[in-house]
């Protein structure tokens, strides 16, 4: 899979989708505290958030170089940062129930943000800044790929 690629590429799409078929509840993490899950959750939860993310005050940041080489590179992201309480299973965000709702959830969201239309995106992310569409696309793709390879898929 190509860490830089859109969910938008059909290829990739479903090869996400079927990554994240093969996570099952009692596949272990490779590093990371949330168990297969809490990240099954963790995604459903991200992807509505940004669908009904509303931009209000929250002024935009300008990151040009940080979003490019966060989004459009193959650096690996850094492990540990901390997530956003509304999308944290253990703070804010969605408690895992039933595991297979729990990851249909996730493939639905991804799939969701992949046929978006462009108008359903925010125009920012609170540490990249400014962001299109397509940045919001290849945010979820890298989004996802980081996490199945947190559980070595």
């Amino acid at each position: 899979m190509t860490a830089t690629g859109s969910i938008t590429t059909p290829a990739i799409l479903e090869e996400m989708v079927a990554r994240l078929g093969g996570l099952r509840q009692d596949t272990q993490r490779k590093w990371g505290t949330l168990s297969a899950g809490e990240m099954a959750c963790h995604l459903a939860d991200c992807s509505a958030s940004i669908l009904v993310r509303s931009n209000s005050n929250r002024p935009a940041k300008h990151r040009p170089i940080l979003k490019w080489l966060a989004l459009y590179t193959p650096i690996p992201w850094t492990r540990g940062r901390r997530t956003p309480a509304s999308v944290d299973p253990r703070r804010g965000g969605s408690r895992p129930g039933e595991f297979e709702s729990d990851r249909r959830r996730a493939i639905d969201g991804l799939r969701s943000l992949a046929a978006a239309p462009d108008g359903a995106f925010p125009t920012n992310h609170a540490v990249f800044g400014t962001m299109t569409p397509r940045d919001w696309r290849h945010w979820a793709c890298r989004h996802t790929d980081y996490h199945l390879k947190q559980f070595g898929l």
